[in-house]
Protein backbone atom coordinates (compact mmCIF):
# COMPACT_ATOMS: atom_id res chain seq x y z
CA UNK A 1 0.00 0.00 0.00
CA UNK A 2 1.25 3.50 -0.77
CA UNK A 3 2.49 5.91 1.90
CA UNK A 4 -0.50 8.18 1.32
CA UNK A 5 -3.12 5.43 1.38
CA UNK A 6 -1.77 3.93 4.61
CA UNK A 7 -1.43 7.26 6.42
CA UNK A 8 -4.17 8.17 8.92
CA UNK A 9 -4.96 11.87 8.60
CA UNK A 10 -7.32 12.00 11.62
CA UNK A 11 -7.07 15.42 13.31
CA UNK A 12 -4.15 16.31 11.02
CA UNK A 13 -4.02 19.47 8.94
CA UNK A 14 -3.01 18.31 5.46
CA UNK A 15 -1.46 21.09 3.40
CA UNK A 16 -1.98 19.96 -0.20
CA UNK A 17 -0.32 21.50 -3.25
CA UNK A 18 -2.91 20.99 -5.99
CA UNK A 19 -2.90 22.16 -9.61
CA UNK A 20 -6.09 24.21 -9.90
CA UNK A 21 -4.72 26.24 -12.80
CA UNK A 22 -8.01 25.88 -14.71
CA UNK A 23 -9.27 28.03 -17.59
CA UNK A 24 -11.85 30.67 -16.64
CA UNK A 25 -14.31 32.58 -18.82
CA UNK A 26 -12.86 36.10 -19.18
CA UNK A 27 -16.15 37.85 -18.41
CA UNK A 28 -17.94 35.68 -15.87
CA UNK A 29 -14.88 33.95 -14.32
CA UNK A 30 -16.71 30.62 -14.52
CA UNK A 31 -14.61 27.47 -15.02
CA UNK A 32 -14.59 26.23 -18.62
CA UNK A 33 -12.70 22.96 -17.96
CA UNK A 34 -12.53 21.45 -14.47
CA UNK A 35 -10.36 18.40 -15.37
CA UNK A 36 -7.52 19.41 -13.03
CA UNK A 37 -9.88 20.02 -10.15
CA UNK A 38 -11.63 16.68 -10.58
CA UNK A 39 -8.25 14.93 -10.66
CA UNK A 40 -7.50 16.10 -7.10
CA UNK A 41 -10.84 15.07 -5.56
CA UNK A 42 -9.87 11.47 -4.56
CA UNK A 43 -6.89 12.77 -2.55
CA UNK A 44 -9.01 15.39 -0.78
CA UNK A 45 -11.79 12.89 -0.02
CA UNK A 46 -9.40 10.33 1.50
CA UNK A 47 -8.13 12.94 3.98
CA UNK A 48 -11.64 14.15 4.83
CA UNK A 49 -12.86 10.57 5.29
CA UNK A 50 -10.01 9.96 7.75
CA UNK A 51 -11.27 12.91 9.82
CA UNK A 52 -8.48 15.19 8.63
CA UNK A 53 -8.54 18.90 7.76
CA UNK A 54 -7.68 20.00 4.24
CA UNK A 55 -5.81 23.18 3.28
CA UNK A 56 -5.37 23.63 -0.47
CA UNK A 57 -2.79 25.82 -2.20
CA UNK A 58 -2.44 26.41 -5.92
CA UNK A 59 -1.54 28.93 -8.58
CA UNK A 60 -3.88 30.23 -11.27
CA UNK A 61 -2.84 32.04 -14.42
CA UNK A 62 0.27 34.18 -14.74
CA UNK A 63 -0.21 37.24 -12.52
CA UNK A 64 2.75 39.58 -12.93
CA UNK A 65 2.08 42.42 -10.52
CA UNK A 66 0.51 40.82 -7.47
CA UNK A 67 -3.23 40.28 -6.84
CA UNK A 68 -5.67 40.56 -9.76
CA UNK A 69 -9.34 39.66 -10.06
CA UNK A 70 -9.00 37.33 -13.05
CA UNK A 71 -6.44 35.14 -11.25
CA UNK A 72 -8.19 34.85 -7.89
CA UNK A 73 -8.91 31.35 -6.68
CA UNK A 74 -12.08 32.60 -5.00
CA UNK A 75 -13.84 31.95 -8.33
CA UNK A 76 -13.29 28.22 -7.78
CA UNK A 77 -14.93 27.91 -4.35
CA UNK A 78 -18.57 27.15 -5.37
CA UNK A 79 -17.56 24.49 -7.92
CA UNK A 80 -15.04 22.90 -5.56
CA UNK A 81 -17.74 22.57 -2.90
CA UNK A 82 -20.00 20.98 -5.52
CA UNK A 83 -17.30 18.50 -6.60
CA UNK A 84 -16.89 17.52 -2.94
CA UNK A 85 -20.58 16.78 -2.54
CA UNK A 86 -21.49 19.99 -0.74
CA UNK A 87 -18.52 20.04 1.66
CA UNK A 88 -17.92 23.45 3.26
CA UNK A 89 -15.06 25.22 1.45
CA UNK A 90 -13.65 28.27 3.22
CA UNK A 91 -11.51 30.82 1.42
CA UNK A 92 -8.55 32.85 2.70
CA UNK A 93 -7.82 36.01 0.72
CA UNK A 94 -4.10 35.40 1.19
CA UNK A 95 -1.88 32.31 1.21
CA UNK A 96 0.25 33.50 4.12
CA UNK A 97 -0.47 36.24 6.65
CA UNK A 98 -2.88 36.62 9.52
CA UNK A 99 -6.18 35.68 7.84
CA UNK A 100 -4.73 32.49 6.39
CA UNK A 101 -3.32 31.42 9.78
CA UNK A 102 -6.49 32.35 11.69
CA UNK A 103 -8.79 30.52 9.27
CA UNK A 104 -6.52 27.48 9.25
CA UNK A 105 -6.51 27.55 13.07
CA UNK A 106 -10.33 27.54 13.23
CA UNK A 107 -10.74 24.80 10.62
CA UNK A 108 -12.72 21.78 11.80
CA UNK A 109 -12.49 18.15 10.70
CA UNK A 110 -14.35 17.62 7.44
CA UNK A 111 -13.82 21.21 6.26
CA UNK A 112 -11.66 22.51 3.41
CA UNK A 113 -9.74 25.76 3.22
CA UNK A 114 -8.64 27.13 -0.16
CA UNK A 115 -5.82 29.68 -0.02
CA UNK A 116 -5.47 32.58 -2.43
CA UNK A 117 -3.20 32.32 -5.49
CA UNK A 118 0.40 31.49 -4.55
CA UNK A 119 1.72 33.46 -7.52
CA UNK A 120 0.38 36.72 -6.11
CA UNK A 121 3.78 36.55 -4.37
CA UNK A 122 6.88 36.67 -6.59
CA UNK A 123 8.61 34.56 -3.94
CA UNK A 124 6.62 31.49 -5.09
CA UNK A 125 8.25 31.22 -8.52
CA UNK A 126 11.62 32.26 -7.13
CA UNK A 127 11.59 29.27 -4.79
CA UNK A 128 12.05 31.58 -1.81
CA UNK A 129 12.84 29.60 1.35
CA UNK A 130 11.34 32.08 3.81
CA UNK A 131 8.07 32.12 1.85
CA UNK A 132 8.03 28.30 1.76
CA UNK A 133 8.55 28.20 5.52
CA UNK A 134 5.59 30.57 6.08
CA UNK A 135 3.40 28.28 3.97
CA UNK A 136 4.59 25.20 5.85
CA UNK A 137 3.30 26.57 9.17
CA UNK A 138 -0.27 26.12 7.92
CA UNK A 139 -0.16 22.31 7.98
CA UNK A 140 0.99 19.26 9.93
CA UNK A 141 1.48 17.12 6.81
CA UNK A 142 2.58 18.14 3.31
CA UNK A 143 0.97 16.42 0.33
CA UNK A 144 2.11 17.21 -3.22
CA UNK A 145 -0.62 16.31 -5.68
CA UNK A 146 0.32 18.77 -8.45
CA UNK A 147 2.13 16.80 -11.15
CA UNK A 148 1.52 19.63 -13.62
CA UNK A 149 3.97 21.83 -11.67
CA UNK A 150 6.41 19.09 -10.60
CA UNK A 151 9.02 20.36 -13.09
CA UNK A 152 9.10 23.80 -11.44
CA UNK A 153 11.47 24.49 -8.55
CA UNK A 154 8.91 26.72 -6.84
CA UNK A 155 8.46 27.38 -3.12
CA UNK A 156 5.27 25.31 -2.81
CA UNK A 157 6.49 22.36 -4.89
CA UNK A 158 10.20 21.90 -4.30
CA UNK A 159 11.27 23.94 -1.26
CA UNK A 160 8.44 23.50 1.25
CA UNK A 161 8.99 19.73 1.71
CA UNK A 162 12.18 20.30 3.71
CA UNK A 163 10.11 21.84 6.54
CA UNK A 164 8.29 18.54 7.12
CA UNK A 165 9.85 15.33 8.49
CA UNK A 166 10.13 12.47 5.96
CA UNK A 167 7.10 10.64 7.38
CA UNK A 168 4.95 13.76 7.01
CA UNK A 169 5.65 14.58 3.37
CA UNK A 170 4.18 12.49 0.59
CA UNK A 171 2.55 12.37 -2.84
CA UNK A 172 -1.24 12.43 -3.16
CA UNK A 173 -3.13 9.83 -5.19
CA UNK A 174 -2.91 11.81 -8.44
CA UNK A 175 0.84 12.33 -8.12
CA UNK A 176 1.35 8.68 -7.17
CA UNK A 177 -0.58 7.61 -10.27
CA UNK A 178 1.40 9.95 -12.51
CA UNK A 179 4.78 8.89 -11.15
CA UNK A 180 4.06 5.14 -11.14
CA UNK A 181 2.60 5.27 -14.69
CA UNK A 182 5.57 7.25 -16.01
CA UNK A 183 8.07 4.96 -14.27
CA UNK A 184 6.29 1.89 -15.63
CA UNK A 185 6.72 3.20 -19.18
CA UNK A 186 10.25 4.49 -18.72
CA UNK A 187 11.78 1.73 -16.60
CA UNK A 188 9.52 -1.35 -16.70
CA UNK A 189 8.04 -1.32 -20.18
CA UNK A 190 6.96 -4.58 -21.81
CA UNK A 191 8.15 -4.91 -25.40
CA UNK A 192 7.28 -4.03 -28.12
CA UNK A 193 7.27 -0.47 -26.74
CA UNK A 194 5.92 2.13 -29.18
CA UNK A 195 6.27 5.87 -28.62
CA UNK A 196 3.94 8.04 -30.70
CA UNK A 197 5.41 11.53 -30.97
CA UNK A 198 3.49 14.26 -32.77
CA UNK A 199 3.17 18.02 -32.73
CA UNK A 200 4.59 20.87 -34.73
CA UNK A 201 8.28 21.10 -33.91
CA UNK A 202 11.22 18.72 -33.80
CA UNK A 203 12.98 21.18 -31.48
CA UNK A 204 10.29 20.62 -28.81
CA UNK A 205 10.74 16.85 -28.91
CA UNK A 206 14.47 16.24 -29.55
CA UNK A 207 15.31 15.32 -25.96
CA UNK A 208 12.33 13.02 -25.51
CA UNK A 209 13.10 11.18 -28.78
CA UNK A 210 16.78 10.81 -27.81
CA UNK A 211 15.86 9.41 -24.38
CA UNK A 212 13.31 7.03 -25.90
CA UNK A 213 15.91 5.66 -28.34
CA UNK A 214 17.34 3.87 -25.27
CA UNK A 215 13.99 2.23 -24.44
CA UNK A 216 11.48 2.06 -27.30
CA UNK A 217 11.37 -0.55 -30.05
CA UNK A 218 9.31 1.70 -32.36
CA UNK A 219 8.88 5.47 -32.61
CA UNK A 220 6.03 6.86 -34.70
CA UNK A 221 6.49 10.47 -35.80
CA UNK A 222 3.50 12.48 -36.97
CA UNK A 223 2.26 16.05 -37.04
CA UNK A 224 4.11 19.01 -38.50
CA UNK A 225 7.45 17.76 -37.21
CA UNK A 226 7.35 14.80 -39.66
CA UNK A 227 8.04 17.14 -42.59
CA UNK A 228 11.37 18.26 -41.17
CA UNK A 229 12.38 14.57 -41.22
CA UNK A 230 11.04 14.21 -44.77
CA UNK A 231 13.04 17.17 -46.03
CA UNK A 232 16.14 15.95 -44.19
CA UNK A 233 15.90 12.77 -46.27
CA UNK A 234 15.71 14.79 -49.49
CA UNK A 235 11.92 14.83 -49.84
CA UNK A 236 9.79 17.59 -51.37
CA UNK A 237 7.39 18.97 -48.77
CA UNK A 238 5.81 21.96 -50.53
CA UNK A 239 4.77 24.61 -48.01
CA UNK A 240 4.61 22.16 -45.09
CA UNK A 241 5.97 23.15 -41.72
CA UNK A 242 9.75 22.71 -41.59
CA UNK A 243 12.47 23.75 -39.17
CA UNK A 244 15.35 24.40 -41.54
CA UNK A 245 17.80 24.70 -38.65
CA UNK A 246 16.84 21.21 -37.44
CA UNK A 247 17.43 19.23 -40.64
CA UNK A 248 20.77 17.93 -39.38
CA UNK A 249 19.19 17.10 -36.00
CA UNK A 250 16.53 15.02 -37.76
CA UNK A 251 19.19 13.20 -39.80
CA UNK A 252 21.24 12.51 -36.65
CA UNK A 253 18.18 11.07 -34.86
CA UNK A 254 17.49 8.71 -37.77
CA UNK A 255 21.11 7.54 -37.78
CA UNK A 256 21.09 6.98 -34.00
CA UNK A 257 17.83 5.06 -34.21
CA UNK A 258 19.21 2.75 -36.90
CA UNK A 259 22.36 2.13 -34.84
CA UNK A 260 20.26 1.16 -31.82
CA UNK A 261 17.84 -1.01 -33.79
CA UNK A 262 14.89 1.31 -33.11
CA UNK A 263 12.40 1.52 -35.98
CA UNK A 264 11.34 5.10 -36.78
CA UNK A 265 8.01 5.25 -38.62
CA UNK A 266 7.32 8.36 -40.71
CA UNK A 267 3.95 8.87 -42.47
CA UNK A 268 4.12 7.47 -46.01
CA UNK A 269 1.36 9.79 -47.22
CA UNK A 270 -0.39 12.97 -46.11
CA UNK A 271 -3.67 14.81 -46.39
CA UNK A 272 -2.59 18.09 -47.96
CA UNK A 273 -4.28 21.49 -48.25
CA UNK A 274 -3.77 24.58 -50.39
CA UNK A 275 -3.84 26.78 -47.28
CA UNK A 276 -3.93 26.50 -43.50
CA UNK A 277 -7.67 26.85 -43.20
CA UNK A 278 -10.66 24.72 -42.18
CA UNK A 279 -12.26 25.53 -45.56
CA UNK A 280 -9.13 24.77 -47.63
CA UNK A 281 -9.13 22.56 -50.72
CA UNK A 282 -7.65 19.18 -49.87
CA UNK A 283 -5.94 16.31 -51.63
CA UNK A 284 -3.48 13.52 -50.79
CA UNK A 285 0.15 13.03 -51.69
CA UNK A 286 3.20 11.01 -50.68
CA UNK A 287 4.68 12.81 -47.64
CA UNK A 288 8.01 13.16 -49.45
CA UNK A 289 6.49 14.54 -52.66
CA UNK A 290 4.08 17.33 -51.77
CA UNK A 291 3.46 19.84 -54.62
CA UNK A 292 4.58 23.47 -54.27
CA UNK A 293 1.91 25.66 -52.71
CA UNK A 294 0.42 22.75 -50.72
CA UNK A 295 1.09 21.72 -47.13
CA UNK A 296 0.61 18.54 -45.12
CA UNK A 297 -1.98 18.91 -42.35
CA UNK A 298 -2.72 15.27 -41.45
CA UNK A 299 -1.45 11.76 -42.08
CA UNK A 300 -2.95 9.96 -45.07
CA UNK A 301 -4.84 6.65 -45.39
CA UNK A 302 -1.70 4.50 -45.90
CA UNK A 303 0.02 6.10 -42.92
CA UNK A 304 -3.10 5.52 -40.81
CA UNK A 305 -2.97 1.81 -41.63
CA UNK A 306 0.81 1.67 -41.20
CA UNK A 307 0.73 3.35 -37.76
CA UNK A 308 -2.31 1.37 -36.59
CA UNK A 309 -0.58 -1.94 -37.30
CA UNK A 310 2.49 -0.91 -35.28
CA UNK A 311 0.37 0.32 -32.36
CA UNK A 312 -1.88 -2.75 -32.21
CA UNK A 313 1.03 -5.15 -31.78
CA UNK A 314 2.56 -3.06 -28.96
CA UNK A 315 2.64 -4.00 -25.28
CA UNK A 316 3.59 -0.51 -24.03
CA UNK A 317 2.47 2.75 -25.65
CA UNK A 318 3.43 6.35 -24.92
CA UNK A 319 1.52 8.99 -26.87
CA UNK A 320 2.56 12.63 -26.91
CA UNK A 321 1.28 14.91 -29.67
CA UNK A 322 -1.38 14.74 -32.44
CA UNK A 323 -0.92 13.48 -35.99
CA UNK A 324 -2.33 16.59 -37.63
CA UNK A 325 -4.33 19.75 -37.09
CA UNK A 326 -7.07 17.80 -35.32
CA UNK A 327 -8.84 20.98 -34.18
CA UNK A 328 -10.09 21.27 -37.77
CA UNK A 329 -12.51 18.49 -38.73
CA UNK A 330 -10.94 17.94 -42.16
CA UNK A 331 -7.58 17.13 -40.54
CA UNK A 332 -8.53 15.10 -37.48
CA UNK A 333 -8.90 11.65 -39.05
CA UNK A 334 -5.27 10.59 -38.48
CA UNK A 335 -5.30 11.53 -34.80
CA UNK A 336 -8.64 9.74 -34.35
CA UNK A 337 -7.29 6.57 -36.03
CA UNK A 338 -4.26 6.60 -33.72
CA UNK A 339 -6.51 7.11 -30.67
CA UNK A 340 -8.66 4.16 -31.79
CA UNK A 341 -5.60 1.94 -32.27
CA UNK A 342 -4.23 2.89 -28.82
CA UNK A 343 -7.61 2.04 -27.26
CA UNK A 344 -7.74 -1.32 -29.08
CA UNK A 345 -4.20 -2.21 -28.04
CA UNK A 346 -5.05 -1.30 -24.43
CA UNK A 347 -8.11 -3.52 -24.56
CA UNK A 348 -5.80 -6.29 -25.74
CA UNK A 349 -3.58 -5.94 -22.68
CA UNK A 350 -1.12 -3.16 -23.57
CA UNK A 351 -0.27 -0.40 -21.08
CA UNK A 352 -0.92 3.02 -22.62
CA UNK A 353 0.06 6.42 -21.25
CA UNK A 354 -1.26 9.56 -22.98
CA UNK A 355 0.23 12.93 -22.07
CA UNK A 356 0.73 16.43 -23.41
CA UNK A 357 -2.06 18.96 -23.78
CA UNK A 358 -3.03 18.21 -27.39
CA UNK A 359 -2.99 14.42 -27.01
CA UNK A 360 -5.11 14.65 -23.87
CA UNK A 361 -7.50 17.04 -25.64
CA UNK A 362 -7.75 14.54 -28.52
CA UNK A 363 -8.58 11.49 -26.36
CA UNK A 364 -11.14 13.60 -24.48
CA UNK A 365 -12.67 14.92 -27.70
CA UNK A 366 -12.94 11.47 -29.28
CA UNK A 367 -14.26 9.82 -26.11
CA UNK A 368 -11.29 7.53 -25.42
CA UNK A 369 -10.34 8.81 -21.95
CA UNK A 370 -11.58 5.63 -20.23
CA UNK A 371 -10.17 3.35 -22.91
CA UNK A 372 -6.47 4.01 -22.30
CA UNK A 373 -4.50 3.00 -19.20
CA UNK A 374 -3.56 6.47 -17.97
CA UNK A 375 -4.10 10.08 -19.07
CA UNK A 376 -1.48 12.41 -17.62
CA UNK A 377 -2.48 15.81 -16.25
CA UNK A 378 0.99 17.32 -16.64
CA UNK A 379 2.05 18.34 -20.15
CA UNK A 380 5.39 20.05 -19.51
CA UNK A 381 6.15 17.92 -16.46
CA UNK A 382 5.55 14.68 -18.32
CA UNK A 383 7.66 15.84 -21.25
CA UNK A 384 10.59 16.69 -18.96
CA UNK A 385 10.22 13.40 -17.11
CA UNK A 386 10.51 11.47 -20.37
CA UNK A 387 13.46 13.62 -21.39
CA UNK A 388 15.20 12.02 -18.41
CA UNK A 389 15.24 15.13 -16.23
CA UNK A 390 14.89 15.06 -12.45
CA UNK A 391 11.67 16.89 -11.54
CA UNK A 392 12.20 19.13 -8.48
CA UNK A 393 8.67 18.51 -7.12
CA UNK A 394 9.24 14.74 -7.16
CA UNK A 395 12.81 14.83 -5.83
CA UNK A 396 11.80 17.06 -2.88
CA UNK A 397 9.28 14.54 -1.57
CA UNK A 398 11.39 11.46 -2.33
CA UNK A 399 14.59 12.78 -0.69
Amino acid sequence: MSKFSSYNFARQKALIRVDFNVPLDKKTFTITDDTRMRAAIPTIKKILNDGGLVILMSHLGRPKEGPEEKSSLKHLVPHLSELLGGTTVLFANDCIGEQAYLTAGMLRAGEVLLLENLRFYKEEEKGDEAFAQKLSKLGDVYVNDAFGTAHRAHASTAVIAKFFPAEKRMFGLLMEGEVSSAEKVLHNSAKPFTAIIGGAKVSDKILIIENLLERATDIIIGGGMAYTFMKAQGGKIGNSLCEEDRLQTATDLLVKAEAKGVCIHLPSDSVIADKFDAAANTSTAPSNNIPDGWLGLDIGANACEQFSNVIKRSKTILWNGPMGVFEMEKFQHGTKVVATAVAEATQGGAFSLVGGGDSVAAVNQFGFTDKVSYVSTGGGAMLEYFEGKVLPGIAAVKD
